[in-house]
């Protein structure tokens, strides 16, 4: 495996040949270990990997708890954030470790969020995965920096979609997750969702033992990987452990 800081973040890919990208787009808190961790077990399933950096041009923000998460989030500026993961996929696709091979997107929380209008808005993605990403704005944000909500974009879906959530999730209303499944759908596109009885949100994240479902998590990563290598075309990887274990 070889793995390293770049330009638009940090990549991660098996030794030799081509293999289909992904970038993934972290949580609020940018790029930490945790998301490198999953960047490494993704390659280890046979893709190369970009964990973007999606601060490259805001500077990433200081959050000391969800109060302060959700008031950085309403702030930043959608348009910027999706030039970077327009760059990111741009970037990943030229690297000779994917080689234009198909790339698709993933995404948690934020990320998630990001995932679904990137899916609704850019071209060039083959697929995207949404790990409990957010789906309607609060009617007050500046519509300068917030166009529209991924539930007022699903309708123009342009790729495979696969959607991730818990139905405790107390950011998240099972309602909304729902809506946007249906106008979805409505784009042709195909459109998968799972939602989790008892786990709420970022059940996937072994990093926050209070959040974190063993068995939601192993069962969600296991289909968002069988999701990835059916739209984009990857080979079998090397066997990651089964998920909480070695990650």
């Amino acid at each position: 495996m070889r793995e390293g800081d770049v330009e638009h973040g940090f990549l991660v890919h098996p030794e030799e040949g081509t293999h289909p990208g992904v970038v993934l787009l972290p949580d609020v808190r940018g790029i930490y270990e945790h998301f490198r961790e999953l960047g490494r077990r993704l390659a280890g399933e046979g893709f190369a990997v970009l964990v973007a950096d999606l601060y490259r041009r805001t500077g990433r923000p200081t959050v000391t708890d969800a109060s302060s998460a959700m008031r950085w989030i309403a702030e930043l500026d959608d348009r910027i954030v999706l030039e970077e993961v327009r760059g990111s996929v741009d970037f990943l696709r030229g690297h000779p470790a994917v080689g234009g091979r198909r790339t698709g997107i993933m995404g948690f929380c934020m990320g998630g969020q990001y995932a679904l209008l990137a899916a609704c808005t850019l071209s060039g993605i083959a697929a995207a995965v949404s790990f409990y990403g957010m789906i309607r704005y609060a009617p007050d944000l500046d519509r300068s920096k917030k166009p529209r909500s991924p539930l007022e974009a699903a309708r123009d879906l342009r790729c495979p979609l696969l959607g991730l959530y818990g139905a405790e999730d107390a950011l998240i209303p099972l309602e909304d997750v729902r809506a946007f499944e249906e106008a979805a759908r409505a784009s042709g596109q195909p459109v998968e969702f799972r939602v989790y009885p008892e786990a709420g949100h970022a059940f996937l994240n072994d990093t926050q033992p209070e959040r974190f479902r063993p068995e939601a998590a192993a069962d969600a990563w296991r289909r968002a990987v069988a999701f990835l290598r059916a739209r984009l075309g990857a080979g079998g990887g090397s066997g990651a452990p089964a998920f909480g274990r070695g990650c």
